[in-house]
């Protein structure tokens, strides 16, 4: 049985290397994992399907962020954002690519509509990124970083959440931390993402990549944007409108009230007309559905790992070999999050798994509670990028492919696995001994 992880992990990345759909990767490896562990074929799925609803507030989040990422989109204000970065950046490489990394991690922490804002604001920019023969994967490891990096490190929005589960699980499991510690643990990993992200952008994907998109009429482009050339009365209003959803967000704690506060503020501030209802809340579930589809599966995934008891004996098996060895301990750790976090995808919903199993066995082996948050941490972050199922993954991939000319798994999975896994690997290892 605690081969069960692993085979059926690897089964979910083969499938997904070739190019399998991601829900049909994800539905393959939990009944791989559920058949290993002696569960019959009806079993495995009957609790593939049972632990679906575990992240049915995170998929319902993902929907209503959609629905108010369209609405930002109605109002136009992207459209200013993008004219603007057309007319400043269309000449600099890496700076467009830098920009767009700090876009990305204002979405997490200040306008918490994490990857929502991908399929509205890349696209557009799509002719942009041939005209000046950009790789287009070094924007999705761009648009990763801004996904991952802000809520490791920041204790805010979508990073508030990440560090109150950390605290949380590890009080829960004995070894007590203060919320004020746990961005001091995660310092050093996040260090070594933003070294991955200088590499991709400044040494990997220096060089100008033909995109065989045949001749780009740059100037016919932007003429398209003309008409978003100024600031409105309704870009103003759309601000207030993310404001208050940030506001409500921290103060509740819930992405789905805040979500559904800057949809109401939109309607009341009339930047989106009742009318079009229906049509903001239709393209919010085709733009965000398939994504909250998966994180539904791959908490039914983690689910028949979890009650099959296939983590627990991965983690018993490999704490047997390990003695006294810090630093093969931190190794196993690291890796062990590894593989349960490209299976599940989800760094949040796999915090709590590992802490159970961590707390005691960093304490058994001597680390602080700041060297076990940060291999916590680190484990629970470290295959979030890289794994197919991941919304880290499958935003960027939404909005790099709007022409069809991007694949998920070699152009955006593949890349970001390497540039972010490599690091937060190393500088997981230094962390856990350093602090």
């Amino acid at each position: 049985m605690e081969y069960a992880v692993i085979v059926s992990v690897l089964v979910l990345i083969v499938l997904s290397l070739f190019r399998l759909n991601v829900i049909l990767a994800l539905m393959g490896a939990a009944v791989t994992a559920g058949l290993i562990a002696g569960l019959s074929f009806t079993d495995s799925v009957e609790m593939l399907v049972s632990g679906m609803g575990g992240r049915a507030d995170t998929a319902l989040s993902y929907i209503l962020l959609g629905v108010f990422a369209v609405m930002i989109g109605y109002s136009g204000i992207t459209g200013f954002l993008v004219t603007h970065l057309v007319k400043l950046l269309k000449n600099k490489r890496a700076a467009l690519l830098l920009t767009i990394a700090g876009v990305a991690c204002l979405s997490q922490n200040v306008i918490p509509v994490h990857i929502a804002f991908i399929p509205i604001l890349i696209p557009p920019l799509l002719y942009l990124f041939d005209h000046m023969k950009i790789n287009r994967r070094a924007v999705a490891v761009s648009l990763t970083f801004g996904l991952k990096a802000p809520y490791m490190l920041i204790p805010a929005g979508y990073g508030l959440i990440f560090h109150q589960i950390i605290q949380e699980s590890m009080n829960e499991n004995g070894m007590n931390i203060a919320f004020g510690q746990i961005w001091q643990a995660m310092l050093i990993p996040v260090v070594g993402m933003v070294a991955g992200l200088l590499v991709a952008v400044f040494i990997t994907y220096r060089r100008e990549k033909e995109t065989g998109a045949g001749n780009v009429d740059v100037t016919e482009a932007e003429n398209g944007l003309k008409n978003t050339n100024k600031f409105r009365l309704s870009h103003l209003l759309t601000l207030i409108a993310i404001v208050c959803a940030l506001v409500v967000q921290v103060w509740t704690e819930s992405l789905v009230i805040g979500a559904l506060t800057g949809i109401a503020a939109m309607f009341i501030f009339r930047v989106v007309p009742i009318i079009e209802a229906d049509q903001t809340v239709n393209d919010g579930v085709r733009m965000m559905g398939m994504i909250a589809f998966v994180m539904l599966l791959a908490s039914g995934y983690a689910t028949v790992l979890q009650d099959t008891g296939a983590v627990e004996e991965l983690v018993a098996v490999t704490s047997d070999i390990l003695g006294g060895s810090q630093l093969l301990g931190a190794v196993v750790m690291l890796l062990t999050g590894l593989l349960i976090t490209m299976g599940i995808g989800s760094s949040f919903g796999t915090i709590p798994i590992l802490a159970a199993l961590f707390v005691p066995l960093s304490a058994s082996l001597g680390f602080s509670p700041l060297a076990t948050a940060a291999l916590i941490g680190t484990a629970g972050a470290i295959g979030d990028a890289g794994s197919p199922a991941s919304d880290s993954t499958l935003g960027p991939t939404a909005g790099l492919n709007a022409d069809g000319r991007h694949d998920h798994i070699w152009d955006t999975c593949v890349p970001t696995f390497l540039h972010f896994n490599i690091p937060l690997f190393i500088c997981g290892l230094a962390a856990a001994f350093i602090l």
